[in-house]
């Protein structure tokens, strides 16, 4: 399974996702400092919330195979940059939680996360489940090996080197 940088503001749910993923039963944990699962790197909201703390959000994403930008659903505000990904040298998806909130605006969460350049966007629900699979089925996926034939197309073409 890929490994996934979980990047998102406070109680957007990156912790409640780690344990969804790994089929554990969903409960709050405040996340305190970074921990390095099996398969996710949970970071506290407050780094991405933070600039002084933002700039070590690129050192630990370079220890994962993809980015995931978490946003709730019921988020007031978007944390995101417009082509954030332009920083980023890994796959960047994004993941809106809280799909199943009353107060939940996913069509507006999901423009948020393709503006700030997202190559796919999972709707999910740590609670309820929904969503989880279609996300761990794309972490399952088998990594390309990159060649430079393979690498000196996509450029040409204007892909990433890694699509």
């Amino acid at each position: 399974m890929r490994k996934l940088f979980l990047c998102g503001r406070s109680e957007a749910g990156k912790t409640s996702l780690t344990q969804a993923l790994k089929g554990e039963q969903v409960h709050y944990q405040k996340t305190q400092y970074v921990k390095t699962w099996d398969i996710t790197i949970d970071t506290p909201g407050e780094y991405a919330e933070t600039k002084t703390l933002a700039m070590a959000l690129g050192i630990f994403s370079f220890d994962s195979d993809v980015v995931g930008l978490l946003c709730g659903a019921d988020e007031p505000y978007n944390l995101f940059d417009p082509a954030i990904n332009g920083v980023v040298n890994r796959p960047m998806i994004g993941i809106i939680t809280k799909i199943d909130e009353p107060n939940a605006n996913v069509p507006m969460v999901r423009r948020w996360l393709e503006e700030a350049g997202c190559e796919r966007i999972f709707p999910v629900d740590s609670v309820t489940g929904r969503g989880i699979d279609e996300l761990r089925d794309y972490l399952l996926e088998e990594k390309q090996p990159l060649d430079l034939d393979r690498v000196m197309e996509n450029q040409r073409k204007g892909l990433k080197d890694w699509a």
